[in-house]
């Protein structure tokens, strides 16, 4: 049964610049939270292009700010090509307070990246401490390899920042999992701000169906956001054309973002193979997952959570460039027994892929591998919600006691 809260407002922020991961981790914090609270309402401010291709619950809203896209070499420009990057950025910092100032949240939480994207967020951030908004920052289980997070963070003095301007640090995971800031000098007081709260669980939505959901036999071949999966998806369809004895059915989802030269390609080279349907978007994909025998992915944070949630045979191949986050996720996870990988080399050996792709449906799911799944990360959010928001008058000095 749902509790009411009288109109207690959290914002969320979410930079978006390449892939889907941080709007889609926001989007399922707030519909948890609006289903647990009566009288919540959450705003989500999103870059990313296609924010308005999902659906949102009552209560849960998102305002779009201009979008700024990160190359493949990790530098950034602005999506619509006749506006200088620095004037883009002046748009979305003040649509970004203004926001702020109009909807005057009792909670911001901001995805990810500290500052926001260029350090757009700091000047919110402060208005809003000013003003006695609980600021919390959250972090994926796994952000970076620790040498190039301290050399981006080192830079913008960002660990000092954290410790100034907010109140609690949510990691999307447990603490026996990884350490998002392992091998990082971080102050005490910026430890004690920091709660594990678990992996964030997955369910499929109640009424809303899939047009691409399936009753038979798939394997479910997803790259995310898609904007570097092609290589993956190459890999997968090499070891069918390879092994004649591979006839497993795959459904594959190429992801909004992947480039039109390469989803051409692949659309192309798919319809030449019999057992592979190819699709290029499927706003439900909990569905897809939930349907499938067994999922072959790249192993972003969400997509993880799924397999997980939904207790899936998986095969990880994970990017290793310019971020080692979905290689040192997989990497623990096959270490513990959870998912089986396999690495950019190996995988784009068809002989090799083949055979990792006959052994995905016999394999035990992540439940057996006797690791504890800890999926707890929405309900542990959802009681300090409320706990927060219900000694409202005195809310920061609950903060500090977590």
């Amino acid at each position: 049964m749902a509790r009411r809260l009288e109109d207690a407002r959290i914002l969320m922020y979410s930079h978006d610049t390449f892939g889907l991961g941080h709007l889609r981790r926001c989007r399922a914090i707030a519909h948890a939270l609006v289903e647990d609270y009566r009288g919540l309402n959450i705003l989500i401010i999103s870059g990313a292009t296609i924010a308005g291709a999902f659906d949102y619950r009552a209560r849960v809203d998102f305002v779009k700010i201009p979008s700024v896209i990160k190359l493949r070499n990790g530098e950034y420009t602005s999506l619509a090509s006749h506006i200088d990057l620095h004037e883009t950025l002046k748009m979305r910092e003040s649509s970004i307070r203004h926001t702020a100032e109009t909807f005057q949240p009792d909670i911001f939480i901001v995805d990810k990246e500290p500052m926001g994207l260029k350090g757009e967020v700091e000047d919110t951030l402060a208005y809003l401490k000013a003003r006695g908004t609980v600021l919390v920052l959250g972090l994926r289980e796994v952000m970076d390899a620790p040498h190039l997070l301290e050399a981006e963070w080192k830079r913008n003095g960002i660990m000092q920042k954290i410790d100034q301007y907010y109140d609690s640090v949510w990691v999307y995971g447990p603490p026996d999992f990884y350490d998002p800031l392992i091998g990082l000098d971080v102050p005490v007081s910026l430890r004690r701000k920091m709660d594990f709260v678990g992996f964030l669980q997955r369910s499929v939505s109640k009424g809303k169906t899939s047009i691409n959901a399936r009753k038979d036999n798939y394997l479910l071949v997803t790259t995310g956001g898609g904007g570097d999966g092609s290589d993956l998806v190459h890999d997968v369809m090499n070891a069918y054309e390879a092994d004649p004895t591979l006839t497993q059915k795959a459904l594959v989802v190429l992801g909004p973002y992947m480039p039109a030269a390469e989803r051409a390609k692949l659309v192309q080279k798919g319809e030449a193979i019999p057992y592979i349907e190819v699709i290029e978007f499927d706003n439900h994909m909990e569905e897809l997952i939930d349907g499938a025998t067994g999922v072959v992915a790249m192993g972003g944070y969400n997509t993880y959570c799924e397999i997980l949630s939904f207790d899936k045979p998986a095969l990880i191949v994970p990017r290793v460039k310019p971020r080692e986050e979905q290689l040192l996720r997989a990497k623990r996870a096959s270490e513990l027994g959870l998912v089986d990988m396999l690495l950019p080399e190996q995988s784009v050996d068809p002989i090799v892929m083949a055979e990792a792709l006959k052994r995905l449906p016999s394999r035990l799911p992540p439940s057996k591998s006797g690791s504890n799944m800890h999926l707890e990360g929405l309900d542990h959010i959802s009681q300090t919600v409320g706990r927060w928001i219900d000694g409202r008058g005195s809310h920061l000095a609950l903060v500090g006691a977590e």
